[in-house]
């Protein structure tokens, strides 16, 4: 499965029928709001409902992305699509909407209402993060109101599922970090949802002045930060295995893989740039600092860069020592072997966040659609 972002019908002009759908599953609309009053609400009204696409007309009930999304799903009758809810930008108002159960039940009956309203097939929730971190700033009890706030949209949507004929969906976007899957209940979690989209990636990026890698298959020994009880476990075999230890069924795991990459600046070439302290910051991003599409790097980096392997982290990164810029990125070398763990563990499948920045050959996601020749998923 696949995030498609709202706005990639602005600057990236990446429209729904870009998607490269005979190659996913299920696609998460990201994202609908949070509002103040605790119930989900359009992120983005125009691009959402109202921007029209070629063989719209002007009298139609629904436009936008929603109206593309129920087109694709009709020509591909096996497409699922559900709504993420919040993100990383809209996560502030989840404290107060899990807070209370008159307020669960209020976010709930509002969710589930949207997804039947714009034709969802479930909902994904994406609080980033409950307790802390990211732009979600609660308190101690976040940990076990999240699991009443997916237990509320649990038995909201079964009901919901009855009376309309058909399931749907519930998952959530979880996060890798120690730190912050000690902050949510994950066992009770992973038995109310469908599945767990796993974030493993963006362990690593210009917010440290430490060049390393973005989303590291296993930790390295030879970076300074592998004696830190807590970023030596900023990885991937980390993540999964801390969901594993605490009883999560494998299957209800989805590998979350990034098609972006993560660029430094003014590193000097020790090492090859690797784990060096960056003077620079942040380098020009393909849409933000810090941030490059993988087909972005394709074109305008790997020409002109030197491509180095790690053979710990089993990943690539690029380096030029006459820019003195560094990126860690994923490459369709390292997704595929992230694909074969996946299939060892016997995880239920693989996210990718987000397509848009794949190349014009869908060369990352064909790789990771692999999966789905094995767990069926």
């Amino acid at each position: 499965m696949e995030y498609y972002i709202a706005w990639g019908v602005y600057g990236r002009a990446y429209n729904v029928s870009n998607l490269p759908v005979d190659l996913i599953t299920h696609i998460n609309y990201a994202f609908a709001n949070v509002d103040a009053s605790g119930q989900c609400v359009l992120g983005d009204a125009y691009a959402d409902t109202q921007m029209t696409f070629p063989g719209d007309t002007w009298s139609q009930p629904l436009a936008g992305n929603f109206n593309q999304l129920i087109k694709l799903k009709a020509a591909h009758p096996g497409l699922k699509t559900l709504i993420s809810v919040g993100g990383w930008t809209w996560s502030a108002n989840f404290p107060a909407a899990a807070a209370t159960s008159a307020a669960r039940a209020t976010f709930a009956k509002s969710c589930i209402a949207f997804a039947k309203q714009y034709g969802f097939d479930g909902i994904d929730i994406d609080w980033e993060y409950p307790i802390s971190g990211g732009l979600s700033h609660g308190t101690p009890e976040d940990k076990h109101n999240f699991t009443l706030l997916m237990q509320a949209l649990r038995s909201g949507l079964d009901a919901q599922g009855v009376l309309d004929g058909h399931p749907y969906y519930l998952t959530y976007a979880a996060a890798a970090g120690p730190d912050k899957i000690a902050n949510t209940e994950v066992l009770a979690l992973s038995q109310t949802v469908d599945w767990i989209n796993l974030m493993t990636y963006d362990f690593n990026g210009a917010w440290s002045a430490q060049t390393d890698f973005n989303a590291p298959l296993d930790a390295d020994p030879a970076d300074p930060q592998s004696s830190s009880p807590l970023l030596s476990k900023y990885n991937v075999k980390a993540a999964v295995q801390a969901y594993l230890a605490a009883g999560v069924d494998p299957g209800k795991l989805n590998l979350g893989t990034s098609m972006h990459g993560r660029i430094w600046t003014g590193v000097p070439s020790t090492n090859n740039g690797l784990f060096q302290i960056s003077t620079g910051g942040a380098g020009t991003g393909t849409w933000e600092p810090g941030s490059l599409d993988f087909k972005d790097i394709v074109q305008h980096y790997l020409p002109t860069y030197t491509r180095y392997w790690n053979s710990a982290a089993q990943v690539p990164y690029l380096y030029s020592a006459t820019t003195q810029q560094f990126i860690s990125y994923d490459d369709a070398q390292s997704l595929g072997i992230k694909v074969d763990y996946a299939k060892a563990n016997k995880l239920g499948g693989i996210m990718g966040w987000d397509p848009s920045s794949d190349d014009a050959n869908f060369t990352l996601s064909k790789v990771l659609n692999q999966i789905l020749h094995e767990t069926g998923y």
